[in-house]
């Protein structure tokens, strides 16, 4: 999947309810778990991840 540019994935892991993600900003791998049974909803937090990352980076930049 793709957010602002961001390649990202989003899978179910064996725990229910359990997702596993993965994005890459830069040269950085940022990966985390995350609790729901809503599919979108994992989905919508790592693009709101993203989102704060790429915020923290313009900061620096500025």
């Amino acid at each position: 999947m793709n957010h602002r540019g961001v390649e990202f994935t989003v899978t179910r892991t064996a725990i229910p309810g359990g997702w596993q993600w993965q994005f890459r900003v830069g040269d950085q791998i940022k990966s985390g778990k995350t609790e729901t049974k809503i599919d979108l909803l994992a989905i919508r937090r790592v693009q709101l991840r993203i989102d704060r990352e790429l915020k923290a980076i313009a900061r620096k930049t500025v």
